[in-house]
């Protein structure tokens, strides 16, 4: 088996768990990453401290047209496979809410440090700042050619590129190029996990508000996404964890062409008891200034952004000049804020890419192609996406371990 050759184009978290797989199951392996260096995605996770996995994980924390397609991936390397694996490197790990498990340095430096040393301990060849420009299928070998001439040989090919998000790590969807080159069908991407852009003149008035509160993704008077958390407003719109989970059927309906509103619900609370309290803080503070008697009540900022999105015009009016009608539209407002969505934030933005090469051209227990014998995918670069907390590198490590591992086995005859 050390004459079958793997070449794996891309160094990411699914490139190199994939590299590593298919050297310990008996292949000469050779990364190739566009990069200086490889990993550089694994450090921006988690906000540096790298939540590799999540202890939640199952097929209900993924996207894509076939979602069902991670089944076999994560069955075959597993949660606990993942742990076992960054283990047997040296990543002690605790799990936080949620489920997300951390390595317990908090450093993602920590997951991109061992996984360098077992690749150069197990000499598996690296080769950096090569972009990779073609892919042949020639007999039973492939032909790899790369942009400043360079030309390699492999019984076996992993596509692991990555797509379009953060392209500042040197994700620009070269890969799709490379697998639509091999005849596979690429489906509509677009960013995910990313902040949403809305309609509305008042967001820079109220930028960097933060509260806790319910985002919903309303599409013909439907809720078709709900999260909850951190809120943060931006001058373009939103953004926190809950923007982020929901992100994706926003960016999916305002791709499709579909008017989509945003709800924000900034008091959580049966409406009933909203208006016992407003009511309450009514008749106590009547000969104040109603701008000024939401003051203890939620942000400062948002107060007058609240009460002219009520249709109230003077905020400095007393409390006893409010009518009934403009009492409901601040509880209206307060439980269910609705903003046009105008799109999301672009790639740069974006963790994660939605969709990517057809998983029905992709055999689901093995990663390789149903197209070109030989020919596997793992990451990012497949038409599959998972919500945020660990899930998306989770699917990283399986997929990238069994294409590794199928990869190497694969007999050429």
């Amino acid at each position: 088996m050390a004459d079958n050759k793997v070449i794996v184009v891309g160094g990411g978290a699914a490139g190199m768990i994939a590299a590593i797989s298919a050297q310990r199951a008996g292949a000469n392996v050779t990364i190739l990453e566009r990069n200086p260096r490889v990993g550089k995605k694994i450090l921006a996770t988690g906000n540096g401290r790298c939540n590799f996995t999540n202890i939640n994980t199952d097929i209900n924390c993924y996207n894509g047209n076939n979602p069902e397609f991670v089944r076999g991936a994560l069955s075959a390397f597993t949660v606990n496979d993942t742990i076992r694996f960054f283990e047997r490197l040296g990543i002690e790990h605790k799990v936080e809410d949620m489920g997300k498990v951390f390595p317990m340095s908090d450093q993602a430096s920590s997951i991109l440090d061992v996984l360098l040393y077992e690749i150069n301990d197990k000499k598996i060849n690296v080769v950096c700042n090569c972009h990779v420009t073609d892919i042949a299928k020639k007999g039973n070998k492939f032909s790899v050619s790369a942009e400043k001439g360079e030309n390699y040989t492999a019984n076996s090919v992993i596509i692991a590129a990555g797509g379009k998000a953060m392209p500042s790590t040197g994700s620009d969807g070269n890969g799709y190029d490379l697998a639509k080159k091999l005849g596979h069908r690429i489906t509509n991407i677009f960013p995910a996990l990313v902040q949403i852009m809305l309609e509305g003149s008042f967001f820079k008035r109220i930028e960097g508000v933060k509260f806790v509160g319910t985002a919903e993704i309303i599409h013909n008077n439907k809720s078709v996404a709900k999260d909850r958390g951190d809120i943060l407003f931006g001058n373009y719109g939103v953004s926190g964890p809950p923007i982020l989970q929901i992100s994706r059927k926003a960016g999916e309906l305002h791709q499709a062409g579909k008017e989509a509103y945003i709800k924000i619900t900034i008091m959580d609370m049966p409406e009933e008891g909203l208006r016992n309290i407003l009511n309450r803080r009514f008749e106590e503070l009547q000969s104040k200034p109603l701008d000024f008697s939401f003051v203890g009540f939620i942000n400062k900022r948002l107060i007058p952004v609240i009460l002219l999105e009520a249709g109230i015009e003077n905020i400095k009016k007393l409390v006893s000049e409010l009518s009934e009608k403009e009492k409901e539209n601040i509880i209206r407002i307060l439980t269910d804020w609705r903003m046009k969505i105008r799109g999301t934030k672009s790639w740069p933005s974006a963790q994660v890419t939605a969709g990517g090469v057809d998983t029905k051209d992709i055999d689901e227990n093995s990663m390789e192609s149903k197209l070109v014998k030989g020919l596997f995918f793992a990451g990012e670069i497949i038409d599959i996406d998972g919500q945020c907390g660990g899930f998306n590198l989770q699917w990283a490590w399986s997929s990238g371990y069994i294409a590794g591992k199928n990869a190497a086995l694969r007999r050429i005859s």
